[in-house]
């Protein structure tokens, strides 16, 4: 469980960061099409939903009652289902301000570190405490991190989406 969660989320990382690096410092911050976010409003809200995590997972916890991953299941489905359209809780809505390509990989890189090394280290059975999933309720350490993954690919998606439809990824 712990090798293969671990080698999820540092592939997971990595392509994030590939796609990003796909786009320039001049497009990172165009509407590519209707009614969409900006390659760095799609960053900015991975990274505030990723970073946000990294802080429940290190945060108080609690035993668990119940399996430890029979959330991870309908988070992968969910959220790796691209037919259906999600809106982001108001609190991990990226702000409209210019983004700094740099400065945001950057901080990305950071909080994946994060992620990585809790992810290696913490009690993943432990009930994470600090914050609910909307909807959802109290995830697990394991959950939370099965989370990070799927909704970061669910936005890679979205950033390769970007790229090819409107070319500009340099």
């Amino acid at each position: 469980m712990g090798k293969e969660l671990i080698n999820d989320i540092e592939s997971t990382a990595r392509e994030l960061l590939r796609v990003i690096d796909g786009f320039g410092q001049e497009n990172f911050n165009e509407v590519p099409y209707k009614d969409s976010w900006t390659p760095g409003q799609v960053v900015e809200h991975i990274w505030l939903s990723t970073s946000g995590i990294l802080a429940t997972v290190n945060g108080k916890t609690g035993p668990t009652m119940r399996d430890p991953g029979e959330k991870a299941p309908p988070l992968k489905d969910a959220f790796l289902n691209f037919n259906i359209k999600m809106q982001s809780p108001d609190f991990i809505l990226p702000s409209n301000d210019p983004k700094n390509k740099k400065t945001l990989v950057k901080m990305m890189e950071e909080t994946w570190t994060g992620i990585s090394r809790a992810a290696a280290t913490q009690d993943l059975k432990a009930t994470c405490l600090d914050f609910d999933m909307p909807v959802m309720g109290p995830l697990t350490r394991l959950e939370w991190f099965s989370f990070v993954v799927v909704h970061t690919q669910r936005h890679i998606w979205q950033l390769k989406k970007m790229a090819v439809i409107t070319g500009i990824a340099k």
